[in-house]
Protein backbone atom coordinates (compact mmCIF):
# COMPACT_ATOMS: atom_id res chain seq x y z
CA UNK A 1 0.00 0.00 0.00
CA UNK A 2 1.35 3.78 -1.21
CA UNK A 3 0.95 5.70 2.21
CA UNK A 4 1.12 8.69 0.11
CA UNK A 5 -1.71 7.54 -2.12
CA UNK A 6 -4.12 6.76 1.16
CA UNK A 7 -3.12 9.73 2.59
CA UNK A 8 -4.26 11.63 -0.64
CA UNK A 9 -7.15 9.55 -0.40
CA UNK A 10 -8.74 9.99 2.77
CA UNK A 11 -8.24 13.85 2.63
CA UNK A 12 -9.65 14.07 -0.76
CA UNK A 13 -12.69 12.02 0.40
CA UNK A 14 -13.09 13.90 4.10
CA UNK A 15 -12.72 17.20 2.09
CA UNK A 16 -15.41 15.77 -0.52
CA UNK A 17 -17.83 15.26 2.41
CA UNK A 18 -17.17 18.69 4.11
CA UNK A 19 -18.06 20.44 0.93
CA UNK A 20 -21.54 19.36 0.76
CA UNK A 21 -21.91 21.62 3.68
CA UNK A 22 -20.08 25.15 3.34
CA UNK A 23 -22.09 25.59 0.23
CA UNK A 24 -25.47 25.32 1.24
CA UNK A 25 -24.98 27.27 4.44
CA UNK A 26 -23.68 30.40 2.06
CA UNK A 27 -25.99 29.90 -0.56
CA UNK A 28 -29.12 30.00 2.30
CA UNK A 29 -27.41 32.87 4.24
CA UNK A 30 -27.86 34.55 1.08
CA UNK A 31 -31.57 33.68 1.01
CA UNK A 32 -32.58 34.15 4.22
CA UNK A 33 -31.44 37.90 4.64
CA UNK A 34 -33.47 38.54 1.07
CA UNK A 35 -36.30 36.65 2.78
CA UNK A 36 -36.48 38.39 5.98
CA UNK A 37 -35.60 41.28 4.36
CA UNK A 38 -38.84 41.40 2.74
CA UNK A 39 -40.63 40.63 5.89
CA UNK A 40 -38.47 43.80 7.36
CA UNK A 41 -39.87 45.74 4.19
CA UNK A 42 -43.79 44.39 3.92
CA UNK A 43 -44.78 42.86 7.47
CA UNK A 44 -45.93 39.86 5.15
CA UNK A 45 -46.05 37.36 7.50
CA UNK A 46 -45.32 34.71 4.18
CA UNK A 47 -42.40 35.81 4.18
CA UNK A 48 -41.48 35.18 8.45
CA UNK A 49 -42.58 31.89 7.92
CA UNK A 50 -40.47 31.50 4.63
CA UNK A 51 -37.46 32.86 6.88
CA UNK A 52 -38.25 30.59 10.06
CA UNK A 53 -38.14 27.24 8.42
CA UNK A 54 -35.35 27.98 6.70
CA UNK A 55 -33.29 29.05 9.28
CA UNK A 56 -33.78 25.23 10.94
CA UNK A 57 -32.44 23.73 7.83
CA UNK A 58 -29.55 26.55 7.73
CA UNK A 59 -28.65 25.46 11.36
CA UNK A 60 -28.72 21.59 10.35
CA UNK A 61 -26.44 22.57 7.24
CA UNK A 62 -24.35 24.74 9.39
CA UNK A 63 -23.75 22.39 12.24
CA UNK A 64 -22.35 19.76 9.66
CA UNK A 65 -19.71 21.77 7.94
CA UNK A 66 -18.23 22.53 11.28
CA UNK A 67 -18.27 19.23 12.59
CA UNK A 68 -16.48 17.92 9.60
CA UNK A 69 -14.44 21.16 8.81
CA UNK A 70 -12.31 20.25 12.25
CA UNK A 71 -10.69 17.10 10.40
CA UNK A 72 -9.68 18.69 7.88
CA UNK A 73 -7.11 20.67 10.01
CA UNK A 74 -5.86 17.66 12.11
CA UNK A 75 -4.96 15.56 8.49
CA UNK A 76 -2.42 18.29 8.34
CA UNK A 77 -0.31 17.59 11.43
CA UNK A 78 -0.69 13.79 10.90
CA UNK A 79 -0.60 12.56 7.45
CA UNK A 80 0.94 15.71 6.14
CA UNK A 81 3.74 17.20 8.28
CA UNK A 82 6.28 17.85 5.56
CA UNK A 83 3.91 19.76 4.19
CA UNK A 84 2.75 21.63 7.50
CA UNK A 85 6.27 22.76 8.18
CA UNK A 86 6.74 24.33 4.83
CA UNK A 87 3.40 26.57 4.51
CA UNK A 88 2.97 26.74 8.08
CA UNK A 89 4.09 30.57 8.16
CA UNK A 90 1.30 31.33 5.20
CA UNK A 91 -1.32 29.02 6.14
CA UNK A 92 -1.17 29.86 10.46
CA UNK A 93 -1.74 33.50 9.18
CA UNK A 94 -4.69 32.81 6.99
CA UNK A 95 -6.36 30.41 9.04
CA UNK A 96 -5.77 32.95 11.81
CA UNK A 97 -7.33 35.65 10.37
CA UNK A 98 -10.25 32.96 9.28
CA UNK A 99 -10.55 33.00 12.91
CA UNK A 100 -10.88 36.25 13.34
CA UNK A 101 -12.81 37.61 10.80
CA UNK A 102 -15.52 34.40 10.27
CA UNK A 103 -15.92 32.31 13.41
CA UNK A 104 -16.39 35.00 15.97
CA UNK A 105 -18.40 36.98 13.78
CA UNK A 106 -20.75 33.81 13.05
CA UNK A 107 -20.85 32.68 16.51
CA UNK A 108 -21.40 36.21 17.64
CA UNK A 109 -24.41 36.43 15.91
CA UNK A 110 -25.56 32.29 14.73
CA UNK A 111 -27.74 32.19 18.74
CA UNK A 112 -29.55 35.46 18.29
CA UNK A 113 -31.00 34.22 14.55
CA UNK A 114 -31.55 30.50 15.88
CA UNK A 115 -33.02 31.66 19.47
CA UNK A 116 -33.70 35.08 19.02
CA UNK A 117 -36.99 35.31 17.87
CA UNK A 118 -38.90 36.68 21.07
CA UNK A 119 -35.78 38.29 22.41
CA UNK A 120 -34.41 41.06 19.89
CA UNK A 121 -36.45 43.82 17.71
CA UNK A 122 -37.01 43.36 13.77
CA UNK A 123 -34.38 45.35 12.88
CA UNK A 124 -31.57 43.49 14.84
CA UNK A 125 -32.89 40.40 14.25
CA UNK A 126 -32.20 41.04 10.33
CA UNK A 127 -28.81 42.76 11.63
CA UNK A 128 -27.65 39.20 12.72
CA UNK A 129 -28.72 37.11 9.71
CA UNK A 130 -27.00 39.26 7.96
CA UNK A 131 -23.88 39.09 10.02
CA UNK A 132 -24.38 35.04 9.98
CA UNK A 133 -24.46 35.44 6.36
CA UNK A 134 -21.51 37.80 6.01
CA UNK A 135 -19.55 35.24 8.35
CA UNK A 136 -20.09 32.54 6.30
CA UNK A 137 -18.92 34.34 3.06
CA UNK A 138 -15.85 35.68 5.00
CA UNK A 139 -15.06 31.95 5.74
CA UNK A 140 -15.17 31.50 2.05
CA UNK A 141 -12.82 33.94 1.68
CA UNK A 142 -10.29 32.67 4.09
CA UNK A 143 -10.47 29.18 2.73
CA UNK A 144 -10.23 29.90 -0.79
CA UNK A 145 -6.92 32.64 -0.06
CA UNK A 146 -4.97 29.31 1.72
CA UNK A 147 -6.19 26.72 -1.36
CA UNK A 148 -5.34 29.73 -4.14
CA UNK A 149 -2.10 30.28 -2.76
CA UNK A 150 -1.42 26.68 -3.73
CA UNK A 151 -2.58 27.33 -7.22
CA UNK A 152 -0.20 30.54 -7.98
CA UNK A 153 1.74 31.27 -4.68
CA UNK A 154 3.20 34.51 -3.80
CA UNK A 155 4.19 37.15 -1.58
CA UNK A 156 6.41 34.63 0.09
CA UNK A 157 10.44 33.87 0.11
CA UNK A 158 11.92 30.22 0.96
CA UNK A 159 14.08 29.55 3.79
CA UNK A 160 16.36 27.25 4.95
CA UNK A 161 15.31 26.48 8.62
CA UNK A 162 16.70 23.31 10.95
CA UNK A 163 13.73 20.81 9.89
CA UNK A 164 13.60 21.76 5.81
CA UNK A 165 12.73 24.35 3.97
CA UNK A 166 9.62 27.04 4.72
CA UNK A 167 7.81 29.42 2.99
CA UNK A 168 7.98 32.66 4.93
CA UNK A 169 5.97 35.22 4.27
CA UNK A 170 6.99 38.51 2.58
CA UNK A 171 3.70 40.49 2.08
CA UNK A 172 0.11 39.07 3.48
CA UNK A 173 -1.40 40.95 1.25
CA UNK A 174 0.68 39.95 -1.73
CA UNK A 175 -0.33 36.33 0.05
CA UNK A 176 -4.05 37.24 0.39
CA UNK A 177 -4.43 38.49 -3.31
CA UNK A 178 -2.57 36.21 -5.24
CA UNK A 179 -3.14 36.12 -8.48
CA UNK A 180 -6.03 33.28 -8.67
CA UNK A 181 -8.09 34.20 -5.52
CA UNK A 182 -10.18 36.85 -6.68
CA UNK A 183 -11.89 35.26 -9.91
CA UNK A 184 -11.51 31.52 -7.70
CA UNK A 185 -13.64 33.32 -4.55
CA UNK A 186 -16.07 34.28 -7.14
CA UNK A 187 -16.52 31.14 -8.90
CA UNK A 188 -16.50 29.21 -5.34
CA UNK A 189 -19.33 31.95 -4.03
CA UNK A 190 -21.42 31.70 -6.92
CA UNK A 191 -21.52 28.07 -6.64
CA UNK A 192 -22.44 28.60 -3.03
CA UNK A 193 -25.11 30.74 -4.44
CA UNK A 194 -26.36 27.76 -6.75
CA UNK A 195 -26.40 25.34 -4.12
CA UNK A 196 -28.74 27.19 -2.03
CA UNK A 197 -31.38 28.22 -4.59
CA UNK A 198 -31.64 24.94 -6.11
CA UNK A 199 -31.92 23.66 -2.74
CA UNK A 200 -34.75 26.28 -2.36
CA UNK A 201 -36.18 25.65 -5.93
CA UNK A 202 -36.39 21.97 -4.91
CA UNK A 203 -38.26 21.55 -1.98
CA UNK A 204 -40.81 24.83 -3.07
CA UNK A 205 -41.23 22.28 -6.26
CA UNK A 206 -42.07 19.37 -4.18
CA UNK A 207 -44.19 21.24 -2.48
CA UNK A 208 -46.03 22.78 -5.54
CA UNK A 209 -46.39 19.13 -6.87
CA UNK A 210 -48.05 17.72 -3.38
CA UNK A 211 -50.40 20.72 -3.73
CA UNK A 212 -48.92 21.38 0.17
CA UNK A 213 -48.04 25.10 1.44
CA UNK A 214 -49.18 26.57 -1.70
CA UNK A 215 -48.22 30.49 -0.51
CA UNK A 216 -44.95 29.11 1.10
CA UNK A 217 -43.37 27.55 -1.84
CA UNK A 218 -44.85 30.26 -4.74
CA UNK A 219 -42.74 32.82 -2.93
CA UNK A 220 -39.80 30.76 -1.84
CA UNK A 221 -39.41 29.95 -5.58
CA UNK A 222 -39.79 33.35 -7.00
CA UNK A 223 -36.19 33.92 -4.32
CA UNK A 224 -34.89 30.71 -5.72
CA UNK A 225 -35.26 31.48 -9.26
CA UNK A 226 -33.95 34.90 -8.67
CA UNK A 227 -30.80 34.00 -7.00
CA UNK A 228 -30.85 30.44 -9.35
CA UNK A 229 -30.37 33.33 -12.36
CA UNK A 230 -27.60 35.59 -10.73
CA UNK A 231 -25.78 32.56 -9.36
CA UNK A 232 -25.78 30.65 -12.81
CA UNK A 233 -24.74 33.73 -14.71
CA UNK A 234 -22.22 34.56 -12.26
CA UNK A 235 -20.62 31.04 -12.32
CA UNK A 236 -20.30 30.96 -16.17
CA UNK A 237 -18.69 34.31 -16.18
CA UNK A 238 -16.47 33.95 -13.36
CA UNK A 239 -15.74 29.99 -15.20
CA UNK A 240 -14.31 31.84 -17.91
CA UNK A 241 -12.46 34.36 -16.50
CA UNK A 242 -10.83 31.63 -14.31
CA UNK A 243 -9.93 29.46 -17.15
CA UNK A 244 -8.30 32.71 -18.55
CA UNK A 245 -6.18 32.79 -15.86
CA UNK A 246 -5.16 28.64 -15.53
CA UNK A 247 -4.27 30.06 -18.85
CA UNK A 248 -1.50 32.18 -17.76
CA UNK A 249 -0.36 30.72 -14.98
CA UNK A 250 -0.85 27.20 -15.01
CA UNK A 251 -0.98 25.97 -18.52
CA UNK A 252 -0.22 22.51 -18.12
CA UNK A 253 -3.44 22.54 -16.39
CA UNK A 254 -5.51 24.39 -19.14
CA UNK A 255 -4.04 21.83 -21.34
CA UNK A 256 -5.27 18.85 -19.59
CA UNK A 257 -8.55 20.44 -19.57
CA UNK A 258 -9.01 20.35 -22.89
CA UNK A 259 -6.52 17.47 -23.91
CA UNK A 260 -4.50 19.60 -26.03
CA UNK A 261 -1.26 17.57 -26.55
CA UNK A 262 0.53 19.58 -29.08
CA UNK A 263 2.99 21.64 -28.09
CA UNK A 264 2.40 24.86 -30.01
CA UNK A 265 -0.71 24.75 -31.71
CA UNK A 266 -4.24 26.01 -32.17
CA UNK A 267 -6.51 24.72 -29.42
CA UNK A 268 -10.54 23.00 -29.88
CA UNK A 269 -13.24 23.35 -27.07
CA UNK A 270 -14.14 19.63 -26.92
CA UNK A 271 -17.64 18.98 -25.83
CA UNK A 272 -16.70 15.47 -24.66
CA UNK A 273 -14.60 13.44 -25.43
CA UNK A 274 -12.11 10.58 -24.52
CA UNK A 275 -8.05 10.65 -23.95
CA UNK A 276 -5.86 8.24 -24.91
CA UNK A 277 -2.69 8.98 -22.74
CA UNK A 278 -0.19 6.76 -23.86
CA UNK A 279 -0.90 7.92 -27.66
CA UNK A 280 -1.05 11.28 -26.24
CA UNK A 281 -4.02 12.09 -28.53
CA UNK A 282 -8.08 13.43 -27.52
CA UNK A 283 -10.65 11.86 -30.00
CA UNK A 284 -14.34 13.08 -29.50
CA UNK A 285 -16.61 16.28 -30.94
CA UNK A 286 -14.72 19.61 -30.73
CA UNK A 287 -15.52 23.13 -31.78
CA UNK A 288 -12.19 24.04 -33.51
CA UNK A 289 -10.29 26.98 -32.63
CA UNK A 290 -12.63 27.75 -30.13
CA UNK A 291 -10.04 27.12 -27.13
CA UNK A 292 -7.49 29.08 -28.63
CA UNK A 293 -10.39 32.12 -29.00
CA UNK A 294 -11.43 31.70 -25.49
CA UNK A 295 -7.79 32.10 -24.57
CA UNK A 296 -6.54 34.75 -27.17
CA UNK A 297 -9.34 36.43 -29.13
CA UNK A 298 -8.02 34.81 -32.48
CA UNK A 299 -8.59 31.03 -33.78
CA UNK A 300 -5.38 30.71 -34.95
CA UNK A 301 -3.61 31.75 -31.96
CA UNK A 302 -1.32 28.42 -30.47
CA UNK A 303 -1.94 27.00 -26.69
CA UNK A 304 0.63 25.86 -24.88
CA UNK A 305 0.35 21.30 -25.05
CA UNK A 306 1.02 18.94 -22.72
CA UNK A 307 3.70 18.08 -25.05
CA UNK A 308 5.56 21.48 -23.67
CA UNK A 309 6.33 19.75 -20.74
CA UNK A 310 7.99 16.32 -19.33
CA UNK A 311 5.55 13.66 -18.64
CA UNK A 312 6.57 14.00 -14.74
CA UNK A 313 5.41 17.68 -14.78
CA UNK A 314 1.74 16.70 -16.04
CA UNK A 315 -1.30 16.19 -14.16
CA UNK A 316 -3.69 13.40 -14.78
CA UNK A 317 -5.26 14.01 -17.85
CA UNK A 318 -8.23 11.73 -18.21
CA UNK A 319 -9.68 12.17 -15.38
CA UNK A 320 -9.12 15.70 -15.03
CA UNK A 321 -10.35 16.03 -18.59
CA UNK A 322 -13.60 14.25 -18.12
CA UNK A 323 -13.92 16.20 -14.70
CA UNK A 324 -13.94 19.15 -16.28
CA UNK A 325 -16.72 18.35 -18.94
CA UNK A 326 -19.04 16.94 -16.37
CA UNK A 327 -18.60 20.11 -14.61
CA UNK A 328 -19.39 22.30 -17.98
CA UNK A 329 -22.60 20.17 -18.83
CA UNK A 330 -23.99 20.42 -15.57
CA UNK A 331 -23.24 24.29 -15.10
CA UNK A 332 -24.76 24.65 -18.84
CA UNK A 333 -28.00 22.82 -17.86
CA UNK A 334 -28.28 24.69 -14.49
CA UNK A 335 -28.45 27.83 -16.34
CA UNK A 336 -31.24 26.25 -18.61
CA UNK A 337 -33.11 25.37 -15.31
CA UNK A 338 -32.73 28.92 -14.18
CA UNK A 339 -33.55 30.64 -17.60
CA UNK A 340 -36.74 28.22 -17.89
CA UNK A 341 -37.49 29.07 -14.20
CA UNK A 342 -37.50 32.76 -14.74
CA UNK A 343 -39.18 32.34 -18.36
CA UNK A 344 -42.19 30.51 -16.86
CA UNK A 345 -42.67 32.53 -13.70
CA UNK A 346 -42.39 35.66 -16.49
CA UNK A 347 -45.11 34.02 -18.01
CA UNK A 348 -47.63 33.45 -15.31
CA UNK A 349 -47.48 29.73 -15.69
CA UNK A 350 -44.52 28.68 -13.38
CA UNK A 351 -46.13 27.34 -10.50
CA UNK A 352 -48.78 24.64 -12.97
CA UNK A 353 -45.61 23.49 -15.14
CA UNK A 354 -45.60 20.10 -13.78
CA UNK A 355 -42.86 18.66 -15.36
CA UNK A 356 -40.45 21.89 -15.36
CA UNK A 357 -40.85 21.08 -11.01
CA UNK A 358 -40.68 17.66 -11.18
CA UNK A 359 -36.76 18.78 -12.80
CA UNK A 360 -36.58 21.29 -9.81
CA UNK A 361 -37.08 18.06 -7.28
CA UNK A 362 -33.73 16.65 -8.65
CA UNK A 363 -31.69 19.59 -9.75
CA UNK A 364 -30.66 19.83 -5.74
CA UNK A 365 -28.52 17.62 -6.80
CA UNK A 366 -26.62 19.18 -9.35
CA UNK A 367 -25.00 22.33 -8.01
CA UNK A 368 -23.45 19.59 -5.45
CA UNK A 369 -21.79 17.45 -8.52
CA UNK A 370 -20.85 20.38 -10.25
CA UNK A 371 -19.08 21.75 -7.29
CA UNK A 372 -17.49 18.92 -6.13
CA UNK A 373 -15.97 18.31 -10.08
CA UNK A 374 -14.89 21.59 -10.04
CA UNK A 375 -13.34 21.05 -6.77
CA UNK A 376 -11.60 18.23 -8.43
CA UNK A 377 -10.26 19.83 -11.39
CA UNK A 378 -8.95 22.06 -9.73
CA UNK A 379 -6.85 20.18 -7.06
CA UNK A 380 -5.95 16.89 -9.22
CA UNK A 381 -5.43 19.45 -12.27
CA UNK A 382 -2.81 20.50 -10.00
CA UNK A 383 -0.69 17.83 -9.59
CA UNK A 384 1.96 17.07 -9.41
CA UNK A 385 2.37 19.95 -7.54
CA UNK A 386 1.33 20.73 -3.97
CA UNK A 387 2.33 24.31 -3.85
CA UNK A 388 2.86 25.02 -8.00
CA UNK A 389 6.04 24.82 -9.50
CA UNK A 390 7.50 24.81 -5.88
CA UNK A 391 6.63 21.62 -3.49
CA UNK A 392 5.50 18.22 -5.15
CA UNK A 393 3.16 16.06 -3.36
CA UNK A 394 5.01 13.13 -3.13
CA UNK A 395 7.40 15.38 -1.02
CA UNK A 396 4.95 16.75 0.95
CA UNK A 397 3.68 13.73 3.15
CA UNK A 398 4.84 12.69 6.74
CA UNK A 399 7.20 9.88 6.94
CA UNK A 400 6.69 8.29 10.54
CA UNK A 401 3.01 7.74 9.78
CA UNK A 402 2.34 3.75 8.29
CA UNK A 403 0.45 3.16 5.07
CA UNK A 404 -1.44 0.88 7.72
CA UNK A 405 -2.37 4.11 10.46
CA UNK A 406 -3.74 5.98 7.31
CA UNK A 407 -5.90 2.87 5.87
CA UNK A 408 -7.21 2.41 9.61
CA UNK A 409 -8.42 5.95 10.05
CA UNK A 410 -9.62 5.94 6.41
CA UNK A 411 -11.93 3.26 7.25
CA UNK A 412 -13.11 5.19 10.36
CA UNK A 413 -13.64 8.77 8.82
CA UNK A 414 -15.38 6.81 6.38
CA UNK A 415 -18.23 5.02 8.80
CA UNK A 416 -18.66 8.24 11.04
CA UNK A 417 -19.13 9.92 7.89
CA UNK A 418 -21.41 7.93 6.23
CA UNK A 419 -23.74 8.19 9.69
CA UNK A 420 -23.16 11.49 9.64
CA UNK A 421 -24.58 11.93 6.23
CA UNK A 422 -27.67 9.06 7.00
CA UNK A 423 -28.38 11.09 10.38
CA UNK A 424 -28.59 14.62 7.76
CA UNK A 425 -30.51 12.88 4.79
CA UNK A 426 -33.17 11.78 7.86
CA UNK A 427 -32.96 15.15 10.01
CA UNK A 428 -33.48 17.31 6.48
CA UNK A 429 -36.42 14.89 5.55
CA UNK A 430 -38.44 14.98 8.70
CA UNK A 431 -37.96 19.08 8.00
CA UNK A 432 -39.05 19.20 4.68
CA UNK A 433 -42.33 16.32 5.64
CA UNK A 434 -43.33 18.57 8.18
CA UNK A 435 -43.10 22.03 6.12
CA UNK A 436 -43.33 25.59 7.67
CA UNK A 437 -44.77 25.34 11.22
CA UNK A 438 -48.20 27.35 11.84
CA UNK A 439 -46.88 29.45 14.81
CA UNK A 440 -44.56 30.39 12.28
CA UNK A 441 -46.79 32.61 11.05
CA UNK A 442 -47.08 34.49 14.57
CA UNK A 443 -44.59 37.75 14.92
CA UNK A 444 -42.07 36.47 16.93
CA UNK A 445 -40.10 39.36 17.55
CA UNK A 446 -40.22 40.80 21.52
CA UNK A 447 -41.73 43.98 21.30
CA UNK A 448 -39.20 45.88 23.30
CA UNK A 449 -36.44 43.96 22.03
CA UNK A 450 -32.50 45.67 21.27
Amino acid sequence: MDPILLARLQFGLTIAFHYIYPPLSIGLGVILVAMESLYFKTRNPVYLQMTKFWVRVFGLTFALGVATGVVMEFQFGTNWATYSRFVGDVFGSVLAAEGIFAFFMESGFLAILLFGWDKVSPRMHLFSTAMVALGAHFSAIWIVVANSWMQTPAGFHIVEAALGRRAEVTDFWAVVFNPSMLVRLGHTIMGAWQAGAFLVLSVSAYYLLKRQHQEFAQASMKIGTAVAVLASLGSLFTGHVSALVVSRYQPAKLAALEGHYPASAPAGLYLFGIVDEAAERTGGLQIPGMLSFLVHGDPAKPVTGLQSFPREDRPPVAPVFQSYHAMLGIGMALLALAFFGAFFWWRGSLFETRWLLRIYVLAVLGPQAANQLGWFTAEVGRQPWIVYGIMRTADAASRTVSAEQILGSLVLFMLIYLLLFILFIYLLDQKIRHGPLADDLAVAYHPKGL
